[in-house]
């Protein structure tokens, strides 16, 4: 799959943001699901990908660009310390990683895509929607995106004062009791993020004014507790036991 602009076949580099340290999970993205780790099924996918030009790895840990490398991905470099803290931006690791690629390749990539290790259930067709929905309607940026549930919404979210008494966040709250009447909101879930070039190099932000939503309607998990990459094991499971039950389907 390619996408052109005026004949010009736009150069794609796939980054991999993982560093070492991690508070909720130590080791996080070196931990393994299904067989992979998850830094090895972020970059596994990214590589299978025909699309994709370069597959890189942005972090600090030389053990985890050495997994990156065994499942066919690259680490030219190892991120500098002050974008590996807690505090670091997600933007200025990126744009890191897009200059340092272009820098150490020696050509310029048009676009970028993101994964992240921690939202491991992504499939190559969450990749291409968000691809296509970049270069529909010439757009600089766009990120996958889950429904959030009614009872999550801030509507329905709730305040304990100093004096242990309830209160709602939202204004007149009261009035969303009915889960029907929250309106439809949105959460990024990491599956993927794509970014043209030229605006975020010059300072545009990730989630700019110009960036479109892809709707993953389908369970996914955002891995930042030990519980969650439990969860994503049975999700990851049940995954596979419906994909094995459509193809016994179809041939049967």
């Amino acid at each position: 799959m390619t996408w052109r602009e005026d004949g010009h076949e736009r150069g794609v580099l796939a980054v991999v943001p993982a560093r070492g340290g991690s508070k909720g999970i130590p080791g996080k993205n070196m931990k393994r699901l299904g067989g992979l780790t998850l830094v090895g099924r972020a970059t596994q996918l990214a590589v299978s990908l025909p699309w994709v030009d370069q597959v890189i790895v942005s972090t600090d840990d030389p053990e985890i660009a050495a997994e990156v490398m065994r499942q066919g991905g690259n680490a030219p470099f190892l991120r500098p310390e002050h974008l590996a803290s807690d505090t670091a931006s997600s933007d200025d690791m990126w744009r890191h990683a897009w200059t340092a690629a272009e820098a150490h390749y020696d050509r310029r990539f048009d676009v970028s895509i993101l994964l992240e290790p921690t939202s491991p259930l992504r499939q190559s067709t969450d990749l291409a929607a968000t691809m296509e929905a970049l270069f529909t309607d010439d757009h600089c940026a766009a990120v996958t995106v889950s429904p959030t549930p009614a009872h999550y919404a801030p509507h329905k979210t709730l305040t304990v004062g100093s004096d242990g008494r309830v209160g709602f966040l939202v204004e007149d709250g009261a009035r969303f009791a009915r889960r029907q009447e929250v309106p439809a909101l949105y959460h990024r879930n990491g599956l993927c993020y794509a970014l043209r070039r030229d605006p975020f190099l010059a300072g545009a932000p990730i989630l700019n004014e110009d960036c479109v939503a892809v709707v993953v309607e389908r369970q996914v998990v955002n891995i930042d507790e030990p519980f969650e990459l439990e969860l994503a094991a049975w999700l990851l499971e049940r995954q596979d036991r419906v994909a094995s039950a459509a193809l016994f389907a179809e041939t049967a």
